[in-house]
């Protein structure tokens, strides 16, 4: 999610003024015999214009050492000039964080960014707090030695923001989910009971046969009453008809044990499905995430489609954020549910929902097809903004998808891209790296 922002539009003013701040202090150097205070004055000016940006703006050599350090970056990040300068930004902004790793130094900076974008980082604070942040770098030759200028923004307020939108689509999520969850529990509870009372009923005439199989035994062995237990033996399995309860029975207390394993399938895909927010990447079996997402998303595809799960047995457990992995799942999955709504109506043919997980170099893919409406070509590029939705008023709320980007690029480093299959209805792909550190 990308903000425009005062600080955004003048950044190429600023940039621009530190080449020159830069060329004119060479030129200062050279003629530094030949007092010109028209040159100073200039150079004061961008100065002002420096210590004035809402940016932090920071100034380093080629090895990572702090130049420049103006009182933005001061406010933000807690050291001031005469403390940062110096020093290199492995030991000041990208230090060892809270959970024990060390983000870098000036390596950090130059590979999150390329010239004339922003791109997020962790960075850390005088006092230890992590502190998210936008940052782009620009690299000047400056005679015989580069300089390279950062302008950083801070963005902890629109994480937290987004933190919200999360949390309360996570809300909707679960809102949606929940009548449907509850009526797959339902439906095999239901089941379940009506076969218990039947066993339990018939208990009592499996009892009084065995009674009687007793008693005449204990006939038999005594010599007396032989013939009349006979006759009642006769009487009570001509009137309870043992066959059939036999295999009534068993295929009762089958279906008891297969509505048991489903209950407690559905509760054990929830369970992992509702995995409490971590702050850090943990290894996660993807190919377990993704059919307990599917399970526990049922009722929302089950009446309109299939599900074809095609999974790389092979594929390597991945860091991601499980909860915020398992959410993007569902949010593909419902959306392709919808899709093949839209095209099959009620009581039409089934669609196509696959899932298909494979390993792509230091990367692994995950595949969301459906055989639905597809995405029109004009707004193709639009399904990740926010708020953007082709649903009518009411159904959903245009959050699903900007949210499920935003996880997959922000938070896992990963991508996440739309696109139509030709023989109809859309693809998404989901790219997530093996060895992720973006915390």
């Amino acid at each position: 999610m990308t903000l425009l922002t005062e600080d955004t539009l003048t950044q190429g003013k600023l940039s621009a003024g530190i080449a020159a701040l830069n060329s004119q202090l060479e030129a200062l150097e050279r003629d530094k015999d030949r007092p010109d205070s028209g040159k100073v004055e200039c150079v004061i000016d961008w100065r002002e214009v420096i210590d004035t940006s809402n940016d932090a703006f920071i100034c380093t050599d080629a090895a990572g050492l702090i130049l420049e350090w103006n009182i933005k970056a001061q406010q933000l990040f807690g050291w001031t000039a005469n403390e940062a300068v110096g020093l290199r930004l492995a030991d000041t902004i990208f230090s060892v964080n809270a959970s024990g790793k060390s983000n870098g130094g000036l390596k950090t900076l130059i590979c999150a960014s390329s010239a004339g974008k922003r791109h997020e980082l962790n960075t850390r604070t005088k006092d230890g707090r992590e502190l998210p942040v936008e940052a782009s770098v620009s690299m000047m030759q400056c005679g015989s030695s580069i300089r390279f200028n950062a302008f950083i923004h801070d963005i902890s307020a629109r994480h937290e923001l987004q933190l919200q939108l999360t949390h309360a689509q996570k809300l909707e999520s679960i809102g949606q989910l929940s009548a449907g969850i509850a009526h797959e529990i339902n439906t095999p509870t239901q089941y379940v009971g009506d076969n218990t009372r039947f066993v339990q009923e018939t208990m009592d005439e499996l009892f009084a046969v065995i009674d009687t199989y007793g008693r005449l035994a204990e006939a038999a062995r005594s010599g007396e009453g032989v013939d009349q237990a006979l006759a009642e033996v006769d009487r009570l399995l001509e009137e309870t008809d043992i066959a059939y309860l036999t295999e009534e029975i068993g295929a009762a207390v089958s279906q008891t044990l297969e509505g048991v394993n489903r209950v407690a399938s559905i509760v054990r895909a929830m369970k992992e499905f509702s995995h409490p927010g971590t702050a850090a990447k943990i290894p996660t079996d993807l190919n377990a995430a993704i059919k307990n997402t599917v399970t526990v998303a049922t009722n929302e595809w089950k009446y309109v489609a299939e599900v074809q799960i095609d999974c790389d047995p092979n594929l390597p457990s991945v860091p991601v954020l499980p909860g915020d992995f398992n959410q993007v799942i569902l949010n593909l999955v419902v959306n392709a549910a919808h899709a093949i709504s839209d095209v099959v109506g009620k009581g039409g043919d089934k669609g196509l929902i696959r899932i298909a997980t494979r390993a792509a170099g230091d990367s692994v893919e995950i595949e969301v097809s459906d055989t639905g409406t597809g995405i029109p070509e004009d707004v193709l590029l639009k399904v990740f903004d926010p708020f953007f939705t082709t649903k009518d008023v009411g159904v959903g709320t245009g959050q699903g998808l900007a949210i499920s980007r935003s996880v997959i690029v922000d938070k896992h480093a990963g991508s996440l891209e739309a696109s139509n299959r030709p023989e109809g209805g859309a693809s998404f792909t989901i790219r997530v790296p093996v060895g992720s550190e973006k915390q």
